[in-house]
C-alpha cells in the first residue's frame, strides 16, 4: 500500500513540475503571436506608429538572443530554480508594465527589456530542470510537452490575440500573463532544484562577445526585409555596394568566432568558461543543435505564411485565423506525447527522419493546394502533417541535447539550444518574408506588364515605386488604396487580378524555401543516435 501511495505522490509531483515548467515556457512564447495580430490597435493605444510597435516585437527577440548564453549561466551558478524564478518575477515584472505602458518608452521598457531577460533566464533554466526533475527514460516525454506547450503558444497567440483585442483589451492578455506568472511561483516550490556550480564566477569577456555576436547576427537578419539580404534596397544603408544586413550577419559571426576561441583559452586557463567550447565538438549535442536550428527555421516561416494566407489573401478575422490553425496544435500535442509513451525505445534518428519528412510534406502539399479559388479549409491538412512534424521533432530533440553532456552541464546546453532556437526562428521569419515580397512583385510587375489594360506609363511607375518590394496587401486594402489615387475602374481591375495572383505566387515561394530547408535538414540527421539515450556521468 505504502509503494502505491508513494508511486502517486510521486506521479502527482511530476504532473505538477511538468505544468510548471510547460507553463514558462508557453508564457515565454505567447508574446509576439498575440500582439503579431493587435499591432494596430496597441500602435493607436499608446500614441505610436506601426512601426513602433515592430520595433517593440524586434527589441524582445535582440534582447532574448543576447542574453540567453549568459542567461544559462546564471542558472548553473546560482541554482536552476532560483534562476527560473528570479526569471518569472523579472517578466512578470515587465508584462504588468506591458499592461499599464501609456507610450512606446514604457512598452519598451517592459515588454522588450524586462520580458526579454526574464525570458532568458527562464527558458535555460527550464532545459535544465527537465533533467533533473525526470529520469533518462521519461526526459523524451517531458521535453516533448514542453516544447509542445511553446508551439502550441505561437499558435493559439492568434485566437487569443483576437478575442482580447476583439471584445476586451490587448492589455489583458498582459495582466493575465501576470496571474500565471504567479501560479508559476507557487508551483515552483515543487520543482527538484540541482545544487549550483562549485566556481561561482562568470566570464564577463565571454558574456559581452557572446551578446554582441548573437545580437548583431540577429538584427542583422531581422533588417533584412527593409535593407535586402545581398543587394541593398532602394535607400537602404550599405558599404561597399552591398547591404548592411550582410555585413551585420558577418560581424556577428566573427565576435562569435572570437567568442569560442576567447572559452578556449579560459578552459585552457583552468577557470570557469560560460559555454566549454569542448561541448561543440559532441556529435549527438550538435546533431541535436542543428536539428532544432532547422525545426525552429520552418516551423516560424509556417506560422509566418499561413496566418498571412488566412488573414490578409482570404480575409478572415484574427479569431478565426486562430480557429484554422487549431489542427497543428492538436496533432503536435499529440505526437509529443504519444510517441514518447508508446514508443518509448524507438530510434530517435527514425521519429527525426520522420518528423521533417513531415514537415517536408505539409508544406508541399500547402503550396501544391493554394489556388485562387480556394478556401480557408485547404490548411486543414497540411497543418495536421506539419503539426505531426513538430510534436515528433519535440519528442525527442531535448533528450537528445541534454542527455549528450553531463547533467551538470545541462543549463550551458540550455542556453545554447535556445540561442540556436532563436536564430533559427529569425531566420526563418526572415527568410520566408523576403523570399515571399520578391516572387510576389516580380509576379505583380509581370502581370501588369503583360495586361493590354494597363498603360505602358502605369507600368513604369508601378516599376519604380516596387523597387523595394510589393506590400502584402488584401484586396479591400489595394481597392481602397487605389480609389483614394483615382485610378479608372478597368485598371483598377487589373491591378486587383495581378494583386490576387502575386499573392498566391509568394505564399508557394515561401513554402517552397521552407520545403527546401526540411529538405537539408535530414541530410545531418545521421548525427541523430539511433538509440535511446542514456546521459553521461557527472
Amino acid at each position: 500500500m505504502s509503494s502505491r501511495a508513494g508511486t502517486a505522490e510521486s506521479s502527482a509531483k511530476s504532473r505538477v513540475v511538468l505544468v510548471t515548467l510547460a507553463s514558462g515556457q508557453f508564457l515565454m512564447a505567447l508574446d509576439s503571436s498575440v500582439m503579431n495580430v493587435s499591432i494596430a490597435t496597441v500602435a493607436e493605444d499608446v500614441g505610436t506608429t506601426v512601426t513602433g510597435i515592430q520595433g517593440a516585437i524586434t527589441a524582445y527577440t535582440l534582447v532574448m538572443a543576447m542574453f540567453m548564453i549568459p542567461g544559462g549561466k546564471v542558472g548553473a551558478l546560482i541554482g536552476r530554480r532560483r534562476a527560473f524564478m528570479i526569471g518569472c518575477c523579472i517578466y512578470g515584472a515587465g508584462s504588468l508594465t506591458t499592461a499599464l505602458a501609456p507610450n512606446l518608452t514604457v512598452l519598451l521598457l517592459g515588454w522588450a527589456f524586462l520580458e526579454g531577460i526574464g525570458a532568458s533566464l527562464i527558458l535555460p533554466a527550464i532545459v535544465a530542470l527537465v533533467a533533473g526533475n525526470f529520469s533518462v527514460e521519461r526526459r523524451p516525454a517531458a521535453y516533448g510537452l514542453v516544447v509542445a506547450a511553446g508551439a502550441i503558444a505561437i499558435a493559439v497567440g492568434p485566437l487569443i490575440g483576437g478575442i482580447a483585442t476583439t471584445y476586451f483589451s490587448w492589455r489583458w492578455v498582459f495582466a493575465g500573463e501576470v496571474v500565471v506568472v504567479l501560479g508559476i511561483l507557487l508551483l515552483a516550490r515543487r520543482v527538484a532544484d540541482a545544487p549550483p556550480g562549485e566556481r561561482r564566477s562568470i566570464d564577463f569577456t565571454g558574456a559581452v562577445l557572446s551578446a554582441l555576436g548573437l545580437g548583431i547576427f540577429v538584427y542583422g537578419v531581422l533588417r533584412s526585409d527593409e535593407w535586402g539580404w545581398f543587394q541593398p534596397k532602394p535607400d537602404a544603408p550599405s558599404w561597399l555596394g552591398v547591404s548592411l544586413t550582410t555585413w551585420l550577419m558577418l560581424a556577428g559571426l566573427a565576435l562569435l568566432w572570437l567568442f569560442l576561441r576567447w572559452e578556449a583559452k579560459v578552459v585552457g586557463r583552468s577557470r570557469d568558461p560560460l559555454v566549454d567550447p569542448g561541448m561543440l565538438q559532441n556529435k549527438q549535442l550538435t546533431g541535436g543543435l542543428t536539428m532544432f536550428f532547422f525545426q525552429y527555421l520552418v516551423q516560424m516561416g509556417v506560422f509566418f505564411v499561413v496566418p498571412l494566407y488566412l488573414s490578409v489573401a482570404l480575409g478572415l478575422s484574427a479569431l478565426a485565423t486562430g480557429v484554422r490553425l487549431l489542427p497543428l496544435s492538436v496533432s503536435l500535442l499529440a505526437a509529443a506525447t504519444l510517441i514518447p509513451r508508446f514508443l518509448p525505445d524507438v530510434s530517435p534518428r527514425r521519429v527525426v527522419r520522420l518528423g521533417i519528412l513531415a514537415l517536408l510534406a505539409g508544406a508541399v502539399v500547402l503550396m501544391a493546394a493554394l489556388d485562387a479559388d480556394a478556401g480557408a479549409e485547404i490548411v486543414t491538412v497540411p497543418l495536421l502533417l506539419i503539426g505531426l512534424g513538430m510534436g515528433a521533432l519535440a519528442s525527442q530533440l531535448g533528450s537528445v541535447t541534454v542527455s549528450a553532456v553531463p547533467q551538470a552541464q545541462s543549463a550551458e546546453v540550455g542556453g545554447v539550444q535556445n540561442a540556436v532556437t532563436n536564430l533559427g526562428a529569425s531566420i526563418g521569419t526572415a527568410l520566408a518574408g523576403s523570399i515571399m515580397i520578391a516572387a510576389l512583385t516580380s509576379s505583380f510587375l509581370t502581370s501588369v506588364g503583360a495586361n493590354p489594360a494597363v498603360p505602358d506609363s502605369v507600368t513604369s511607375q508601378a516599376t519604380v515605386q516596387l523597387q523595394s518590394g510589393a506590400p502584402f496587401l488584401s484586396d479591400a486594402q489595394l481597392k481602397t488604396a487605389l480609389d483614394e489615387a483615382g485610378v479608372n475602374a478597368e485598371v483598377s481591375q487589373a491591378a486587383l487580378d495581378a494583386n490576387a495572383e502575386a499573392r498566391l505566387d509568394g505564399l508557394r515561394a515561401a513554402l517552397a524555401i521552407l520545403a527546401l530547408a526540411a529538405l537539408i535538414a535530414l541530410f545531418f540527421t545521421q548525427r541523430i543516435p539511433s538509440a535511446q539515450p542514456r546521459s553521461p556521468e557527472p
